[in-house]
């Protein structure tokens, strides 16, 4: 199993979840997150003033899916989020040894 963490844009979530929705992975999490990439944030103007921005507001997209749907789920995910500009997001991808159905005390992939 391996849990998908995706860093992007909030108005890329609505596309992001249907793009996983369409592949079968129904479970995620998602968080409301701020942070800064190599832009280092932007400048903004309110009354004249310039101000910077130096943490964006992104969406953390959080699943853990099967080996077989890893490739499936990046693709969904990079072509729902991509705008082509900088600042799309990331994609990180990590081993996980297992899973646990509080419920029920199921072990394994069928918990997801």
């Amino acid at each position: 199993m391996i849990k998908v963490e995706a860093l992007i844009r909030p108005s890329r979530l609505e596309r992001v979840k249907n793009a996983l929705d369409d592949i079968g992975i129904h479970g995620i999490t998602v968080t409301s997150v701020l942070g800064a990439g190599k832009q280092r944030g932007h400048t903004q103007y309110y009354r004249a003033k310039e101000l910077a921005v130096n943490l964006l507001e992104k969406c953390k997209v959080e699943t853990v899916v099967p080996d077989e749907l890893v490739d499936d789920a990046i693709n969904a995910i990079t072509k729902a989020a991509s705008t082509g500009e900088i600042g799309d997001g990331k994609i990180f991808l990590s081993r996980v040894e297992d899973a646990i159905r509080i419920r029920t005390g199921e072990r394994g992939e069928g918990v997801l």
